[in-house]
């Protein structure tokens, strides 16, 4: 296992690229209404990024499958987890929650994030289940410091979720970014504490809970990208881009811009 411990200069041209990438979701959150389809949210997200001097990590990424991720962003709508494909034949409507994960490449670092929108009035279950992902994730983050375990992380979001009898995937983990948009480690969302590799300062993670509002089972799509709860409950998804460091980890990416937009 290589594990790149990342420079001062590395942590900062990282950061920026993370920063796009929360303007980016920001950008989106102004277009997220009922009649919009997930290909025009992605069309906006790859001008977007362009015109800020970057580029779209996910837009070709290749499938182990077979093929390459043929757009920007992943959009994955109520009971889609993962790696939704935008489409004009997915039409927001009223009372959806879409989640949309995005990556940037700039100046050779990468930024990555997520976050679940709400499409209008969403009912409150479903509301409950974003902010406990959202709480989830910060209580992972908790966790991402020097001399931590990468179980301590899983561990936090596991027990956190739970505790709201909701399912925490196991298939999909976060994983370690840097040059590249996975690196390792992987990231489980569910471990124990004190288990797992030693966290040093310098490791920069991507920490991304993908919980579900029913069972924890998960199947693939038949265009062999989305992942979808088997019984088509709600999922929600919330990801951050993290430098682990001493005493406490820092976030490069960033949900303010998001935040106070919705909070208009």
């Amino acid at each position: 296992m290589s594990i790149f411990l990342k420079t001062e200069d590395e942590i900062d041209l990282m950061r920026r690229a993370n920063r796009l990438v929360g303007s980016t979701l920001a950008e989106l959150a102004k277009h997220i209404r009922p009649g919009v389809t997930t290909l025009q949210l992605d069309h906006i997200a790859e001008e977007f990024i362009r015109d800020h001097g970057a580029i779209p990590t996910f837009k070709n990424f290749p499938n182990p499958f077979g093929g390459s991720f043929p757009a920007s962003i992943c959009t994955s709508v109520n009971a889609v987890v993962v790696h939704g494909i935008p489409s004009d034949k997915v039409v927001l409507k009223e009372g959806d929650i879409i989640s949309i994960d995005c990556g940037t490449e700039l100046e050779g670092f990468n930024g990555d994030s997520c976050y679940t929108f709400c499409v209008g009035e969403v009912k409150p279950e479903i509301r409950q289940l974003l902010k406990v992902t959202k709480e989830s994730l910060y209580k992972g983050i908790e966790q991402a410091v020097a001399g931590k375990h990468v179980g301590d992380i899983g561990a936090a979001v596991q027990h956190h979720c739970e505790s709201h009898h909701y399912g925490v995937v196991r298939e999909l983990t976060g994983h370690g970014i840097g040059r590249k948009m996975h690196e390792e480690p992987s990231i489980p969302n569910y471990g124990k504490f004190g288990s797992g590799l030693l966290l040093k300062s310098g490791m920069c993670i991507a920490i991304e809970p993908m919980i579900t509002l029913g069972t924890r089972e998960v199947w693939m799509l038949p265009d062999k990208w989305g992942i979808i709860t088997r019984d088509f409950k709600a999922a929600a998804h919330f990801e951050h881009t993290v430098a682990v460091r001493n005493g406490k980890a820092e976030i490069l990416s960033s949900f303010d811009e998001i935040e106070n937009f919705e909070q208009q």
